[in-house]
């Protein structure tokens, strides 16, 4: 009496394919999980055992083993619940063994019966894409809008065996009602920028606002720098509200890596705005940057992918936490090896970041209360690779009284928003990518430089100022201004000098006191 099953178990952000192979045969009545099952994955055996009694199905007296295949893949989570109930079932004939043929299953079962959503969905259907895959109401959504293939639901394990005996229907995404859904578990999440947060808020700072404005067009990593009370992190919740709404795979990609840590996603199952994920200063490097687990969790470093990752209080995250960062800026994906795994997870974020210009917030002379001591601490928090990686670094003051008092409202976010789509449009329309991404000898291509902008770009890399990376940065942004005033040919002058104003040398005005706020 032999039966299998497919279903998926989560790696990582990844799905992989696991076939439940369920054998009933003589011996004293036992169950046995093999095939590398975690301590969840192997407790399986009491939670299906108790929805086989609540749901009225025959338990067999027989001796049970059931191998979670490939055998040499490391199993975990209750995902394979619903997989091994049916497989037992089959082996003892009360399901048809070639109507399982065309279905995968994907659920945890309660000890009931029903069925409750996993961690992951949305990826653990894509491994199964060439099937009909079965998963909970609470997983039904966001599995259907990610997946190519049928995806259906039940209630419970006697509604599936109904089903799957042609006695009853499926319940499909279409016409799936919410309020029969299972109460899924609500998550604490970051406080997420909505439409509510408008740029139109911000008084003042222009040199803030533009260097927002092409932070988003170009997808350029921005850091600001200034006093408490400036602004910095309003700017910041704003600029999610100018990047476009994502793509279907910039979309499906964000869906599955929000899965695989079960965060709520929209009513439509689909994450079609960028993410914005805020950590805290206190944040450890593995919560940064993913794994701790043999679950492989994606840190906040693949949860802003397609978004933006802001860190406020940059000073005080630990010197190893932002130094991890520095490879994931520059290849867009983080890698992940531990001693029996490997795996690849999504980086592509645009990082924002906040910090006051010295320990005591202040940072201009006469009002810096720091000795140069305190203030050689300080900086030596930022290694220099990781500045370099800065595309704008802008210094931001306190707005001045009239501003604040001014009843004139700075320009929306809706008409910054076409500008940065129209810039966006033209650099995906020349290679597919965004400007902060172009190739050197792209940049030759559509960054030609002048005369005059050559020679000032070589003053500033003799006397140190910018580096072999900062020189390529530069360029870029530029690149991104030309687009925003709507020069698609040729970078000038003008272009080029405001990219460099907006790149500033932090480490020297720290140390000499020469930010201007």
């Amino acid at each position: 009496m032999f039966a299998s099953v497919r279903s998926a178990t989560l790696l990582g952000v990844l799905g992989s394919r696991v076939d439940v192979e369920v054998h009933a045969g003589i011996g004293l009545p036992g169950f046995t999980v093999v095939g590398q099952p975690d301590e969840v994955c192997r407790e399986s055996r009491d939670r299906v055992r108790a929805a086989f009694l609540s749901s009225g199905l025959p338990w067999p007296t027989r001796r049970v083993t059931v191998n979670l295949a490939p055998s040499g893949d490391r199993k975990s989570g209750a995902c394979l619940d619903l997989a091994i109930a049916i497989g037992l079932l089959a082996a003892q004939e009360l399901v048809d063994l070639n109507l399982l043929a065309k279905f995968a299953f994907v659920a945890e079962l309660g000890l009931d019966g029903t069925l409750r959503r996993v961690r992951g969905a949305t990826p653990l259907v894509l491994a199964s894409t060439d099937r009909i895959t079965v998963v909970a109401p609470g997983n039904l959504h966001e599995a259907s809008a990610a997946s190519c293939a049928e995806v259906v639901s039940a209630s419970n394990l006697a509604e599936v065996v109904e089903c799957l005996a042609g006695r009853q229907s499926w319940r499909k995404a279409d016409s799936f009602d919410a309020q029969h859904a299972e109460n899924s578990d609500k998550h604490t999440g970051e406080r997420t920028p909505t439409n509510s947060f408008d740029l139109a808020d911000v008084q003042g700072q222009p040199v803030a606002r533009r260097a927002l404005e092409i932070a988003a067009a170009g997808a350029h990593h921005l850091l600001l720098v200034g006093p408490p009370g400036s602004g910095k992190t309003m700017l910041a919740e704003r600029l999610v509200g100018l990047l476009p709404a994502l793509s279907d795979e910039e979309a499906i990609a964000t869906t599955m890596v929000h899965s695989s840590v079960q965060l709520q996603s929209p009513g439509t199952g689909l994450m079609r705005r960028a993410p914005y994920r805020a950590p805290h200063h206190s944040s450890s490097m593995i919560s940064m940057v993913g794994g701790g687990t043999s679950l492989m969790r994606p840190g906040e470093i693949s949860l802003a992918s397609n978004g933006v990752l802001f860190l406020d209080e940059l000073g005080e995250f630990a010197p190893s936490v932002l130094d991890a960062l520095r490879q994931p800026l520059e290849q867009g994906i983080v890698r992940l090896s531990r001693a029996r795994t490997s795996v690849v997870m999504p980086a592509n974020f645009l990082l924002v970041a906040a910090t006051n210009p010295c320990p005591c917030g202040e940072g201009s002379p006469g009002a810096c209360t720091c000795d140069d001591a305190a203030r050689a601490r300080y900086l030596r928090r930022f290694s220099g690779p990781l500045l370099d990686r800065f595309d704008l670094r802008v210094a931001v003051s306190r707005p001045g009284t009239n501003e604040l008092i001014s009843p004139e409202r700075g320009e929306p976010t809706a008409e910054v928003a076409r500008r940065v789509a129209i810039a966006r449009k033209l650099s995906f329309d020349r290679f597919g990518c965004t400007n902060s991404a172009l190739t050197r000898e792209q940049l030759d291509r559509v960054a030609p430089l002048s005369k005059t902008a050559e020679k000032r770009l070589r003053r500033e890399l003799e006397i140190g100022r910018l580096t072999g990376r900062g020189y390529h940065r530069v360029r870029r942004v530029a690149r991104t201004v030309a687009d925003l005033n709507g020069a698609p040919e040729i970078v000038d002058d003008a272009h080029l000098n405001l990219a460099l104003l907006m790149r500033v040398d932090l480490a020297a005005g720290l140390r000499n006191r020469e930010l201007v706020f």
